[in-house]
């Protein structure tokens, strides 16, 4: 549960970047990248170039105008001026990034309207709680989450009706905990059908939508797979043609408890009077390829829904979904598909021909050497010991040119200063680059870790077994070379893998092509001059 502390609203006028990602309800990276992204973010009016001061005036203004001040009402305090985490919990916010499950839980929060108790149907004292459910039996991001959109009045239950395993819910309820319980519990009527034993998690979406009284709101996250299944296929057509469901909206993955799962949230509103038969949004944002990208302020999700594609959302009549077996996912009926005529496929053919020439002809050939190589190794513990390297936790943020050791057996990379190098990260190794080269450090590294076993769920090696490896000692020069061969490897898989990924797509595009007779399967002649001419433009 979140503690209380009382505060006073006389603010500061200076802000740093820490208190702006209080400020905001987002981690300190976050604002490090406005700053990097917007070049009319605030410019700094005091402080010191290691810690710079911001206008509050200026930052609020700013957080206004580009839809990012949504949560400004009740980020980090209640409507009272009390704060909503204690001091250390406060120091948290300061996180340079946000774990899945954190920003999940602010994405859940985000989709929760805050003026429900403004639309009671009837004369009543009931003030609006917003109700916070979860498998697990309570989960402290979310509340934290819930508690910076409406404040302290927010109560926690903790259910896992037959055992269900979906991921995390929150449900503002307009009915008092007691009386949303007794909802709850008489749930089990099933009020859109008996769930099987496999229908666990269309179990939990009716035990959530059980704690709603009229134009109430739930976000339920589910996994993909329920939107489609064919066991669970009636209970979905009954979600639908009731009115109960608004909007299903397809998370990239990398959101779930592990980097392949794929969620969607699916929101529902219990009706009042007659049910409202409006179609369903579905929103496919599997796509985004960084999940932080995701909205998780309510503004920003009202402007996404007002001015998104037709590739990311569409409105779909519920005949349309409650035709054949009831299939949710966002990707069934939001189609992003751009078409292309004959010559465009074959521009893009011609230039991935000199593609595939190119790489052919600097594909690196090493030669053999005069004698078996017999280097002398050094363990990773010594090399830390005299201080050519340090390792460092998964929370340290990596600097280009640190080795990173990540998750799931995937290979140790050297990092590059892009954000993709925060992902699955579990040990970062900081080389001193005098001494050691980092491809060098990398390589040898994952063929020693590759003899030895990893014993936990999401395969990383312990601190202990890093310390174990061994890399062979050799001088720094000597390393350089290695270095280079490595990199040159790895950046020619990472071309190759890009060219392979293109091939595939326009080997789709032709296919599409033929089906739909922008092609003809008459096959045209290679003409070698080409790649000459393409190669020249």
């Amino acid at each position: 549960m979140c503690t209380f502390v009382a505060m006073s609203f006389d603010e500061p006028d200076a802000l740093t970047a820490a208190a702006i990602a209080r400020l905001a309800g987002v981690g300190r990276a976050a604002v490090s990248n406005w700053r990097k992204r917007y070049p009319d973010f605030p410019q700094p009016n005091g402080g010191t170039s290691a810690s710079p001061t911001f206008s509050r005036a200026e930052v609020e203004a700013w957080l206004t105008a580009t839809g990012k001040a949504e949560q400004l009402a009740t980020a980090g305090r209640t409507d009272t001026g009390t704060h909503l985490l204690n001091a250390q919990e406060a120091e948290a916010t300061d996180e340079p990034r946000l774990s899945p499950e954190q920003l999940l839980a602010r994405i859940i929060a985000s989709l929760l309207p805050r003026a429900i108790a403004a639309e009671q149907p009837m004369n009543t004292r009931d003030v609006e709680v917003p109700v916070v459910i979860d498998p697990a039996g309570g989960s402290a991001p979310l509340l934290e989450a819930v508690a910076a959109r409406f404040g302290e009045r927010v109560h926690t239950v903790g259910r896992s009706p037959l055992g269900a395993a979906a991921g995390a819910v929150c449900v503002p309820s307009l009915d008092p905990p007691k009386q949303a319980s007794e909802r709850a519990d008489a749930g089990t009527s099933w009020e859109f059908g008996v769930p099987t034993s496999r229908d666990s998690e269309l179990a939990w979406v009716q035990q959530c939508y059980a704690y709603l009284r009229p134009r109430g709101v739930a976000v339920v996250a589910v996994s993909a797979r329920t939107c489609f299944q064919a066991w669970g296929q009636q209970i979905r057509a009954a979600l639908v043609r009731s009115g109960v469901l608004r909007d299903v909206i397809a998370l990239p993955k990398g959101m779930g408890p592990s980097p392949d799962t794929e969620l969607c949230l699916w929101v529902l509103r219990r009706p009042y009077g007659t049910p409202d038969y409006a179609p369903v949004r579905m929103v496919n944002l599997s796509g985004v390829s960084d999940p932080r990208d995701v909205p998780y302020q309510r503004a920003v999700w009202q402007q996404l829904f007002t001015d998104a594609s037709p590739e990311i959302s569409r409105s779909v009549a519920r005949v349309e979904l409650l035709d054949g077996d009831t299939n949710l996912l966002p990707s069934r009926h939001v189609v992003a598909r751009v078409e292309a005529d004959a010559e465009d496929i074959a521009g893009v053919t011609r230039r991935l021909q000199v593609l595939y020439t190119q790489i052919g002809q600097g594909l690196p050939r090493f030669a053999a050497p005069d004698s078996p190589p017999r280097h002398s190794t050094v363990t990773i513990a010594e090399l830390e010991r005299v201080g050519a390297l340090t390792i460092r936790t998964r929370e340290t943020i990596p600097r280009a040119g640190d080795v990173l050791i990540r998750t799931l057996g995937r290979p140790p990379i050297v990092a590059t200063g892009a954000r993709s190098d925060e992902v699955g990260v579990s040990q970062v190794i900081e080389v001193d680059l005098a001494r050691m080269d980092p491809y060098f450090v990398a390589t040898f590294l994952q063929a020693d870790a590759n003899t030895l076993p990893t014993s936990n769920t999401i395969g990383v090696l312990s601190r202990d077994d890093l310390r174990r490896c061994r890399i062979p000692r050799l001088p720094s020069a000597e390393q350089g070379r290695y270095g280079a061969a490595f990199r040159q490897l790895l950046e020619l898989r990472d071309a190759l893998s890009a060219l392979a990924a293109a091939s595939a797509n326009v080997i789709d595009q032709t296919l599409h092509a033929l089906t739909i007779g922008v092609l003809t399967p008459k096959l045209l002649p290679i003409n070698k001059t080409d790649n000459i001419n393409s190669n020249r433009r």
